[in-house]
């Protein structure tokens, strides 16, 4: 794409200055100047200009063969040589959308001295793992992840490309499909495959959660998404399954970067990750004050769990962040999920619907949270949570 002003049609009128949203023009001689280093092509002077003074010129290139695109593609994510857990969640849904498309799961890995550590890739549901293995990546670092990437996926070609939305994927994702010329939806708590047309549904939060929006990509290549950590179970391990890992060669040129890590910090924190946590007990805007949050934190302790929060509590101040499970706090994926007190909006639901029991106390017998529970308990939860801990500590003998 390219950007220019036809001096000849632009009376200065000012109007492409005002509507820019990246202050990328400037007016010079009466004629507008549009700053390219600034400039993200996004149209709006073209449409604001009365004159067609303005001159976008989009690529006319042709529509990839869309049947040159085969396969279902996983970043496995790793760090010091171990592979991420939410590899293997995407691994469990890449198999279910395969078998829709009858095609063929691979898992590609970027790292150092990681060559020994793939099997279980296999094992979870890859048919083939590509890797790269180069001292230069044995640290993530945008640049080179990005380029090998994307040399891989232009050499290969999937058709689908999976990505968990952690902080290592989405700063690398969002490169690889620009430089792809290819969609790319975010935070997808829903894959499918159009039985008919065999494009993969790509289904998130939309408007604050308030709607859930599924997105296609039909006329670009690959179909890239990234998932957040819990939405799908782990792939079962099968030690019988057989796979090739496959040894890739790239370019040195591709390993170069304009940054570099100078040292690495571990954080060091007692907060408990609810992420991983097996047994969780939230609270919500039910709980009236953080002092009462004592109540479910007793009962966690009692079932050894961890205390998450609806975002109208860490809102509220009564509880940190670092607790909030919902859409813009922490997908869980508990075996058992108790909500105190929370009404069970959507933003919440897409956190932790997938947990295996969702148990929801709560003294409004229409909230929503009732809908997705196995079990409700309709009434006052500063009666209920007590008599349930008490139960629990007779039960379990503490």
């Amino acid at each position: 794409m390219s950007i220019k002003v036809i001096n000849d049609k632009c009376t200065g009128c000012t109007l492409c200055v005002k509507v820019c949203p990246f202050a990328a023009i400037e007016m010079s001689s009466k004629k507008a100047v549009i700053d390219l280093d600034k400039c993200t092509l996004c149209g709006a002077c073209v449409d604001s200009c009365k004159f067609d003074a303005i001159e976008l010129k989009r690529d006319s290139g042709k529509t990839p063969n869309l049947e040159e695109y085969k396969g279902i593609w996983v970043f496995g994510e790793q760090k010091k040589g171990v592979i991420q857990s939410i590899s293997y969640e995407l691994l469990g849904k890449a198999q279910e959308l395969a078998k829709k498309l009858k095609t063929e799961v691979c898992c590609v890995v970027l790292g150092h001295n990681i060559k020994n550590n793939l099997q279980e890739l296999i094992h979870r549901g890859a048919n083939k793992v590509y890797v790269v293995d180069s001292p230069e990546l044995e640290n993530f670092l945008d640049e080179p992840y990005t380029n090998v990437l994307v040399n891989l996926l232009r050499k290969h070609r999937p058709e689908i490309f999976l990505c968990g939305a952690t902080f290592m994927g989405r700063s690398l994702i969002s490169r690889v499909a620009v430089k792809l010329h290819t969609g790319l939806t975010a935070d997808c708590t829903g894959l499918d495959i159009d039985e008919k047309e065999k494009f993969l549904l790509q289904t998130r939060p939309a408007f604050g959660g308030n709607i859930m929006a599924t997105i296609l990509s039909k006329n670009h290549r690959p179909q890239m998404a990234t998932v957040r950590h819990k939405v799908f179970k782990e792939a079962e391990i099968d030690t019988s399954r057989k796979g090739e890992v496959i040894v890739e060669e790239v370019p040195k040129t591709l390993l170069a970067s304009r940054t570099k890590i100078l040292d690495i910090v571990e954080e060091v924190t007692s907060t408990i990750n609810i992420a991983e946590a097996n047994i969780i007990v939230s609270g919500g805007r039910g709980m009236k004050s953080p002092e009462n949050f004592e109540i479910i934190e007793e009962l966690a302790k009692v079932l050894g769990g961890a205390v998450g929060s609806s975002r109208a509590a860490v809102d509220a101040g009564w509880m940190p962040y670092s607790h909030q499970v919902g859409q813009t706090g922490k997908t869980v994926c508990p075996k058992i999920y108790i909500a105190c007190g929370i009404s069970g909006q959507i933003q919440h639901l897409v956190g932790m619907q997938s947990a295996d029991i969702i148990i929801a106390i709560n003294q409004d017998s229409s909230a929503p949270i009732f809908t997705v529970a196995n079990y409700g308990i309709v009434g006052d939860l500063f009666k209920v949570v007590p008599l349930l801990t008490a139960k629990f500590k007779k039960a379990l003998n503490k």
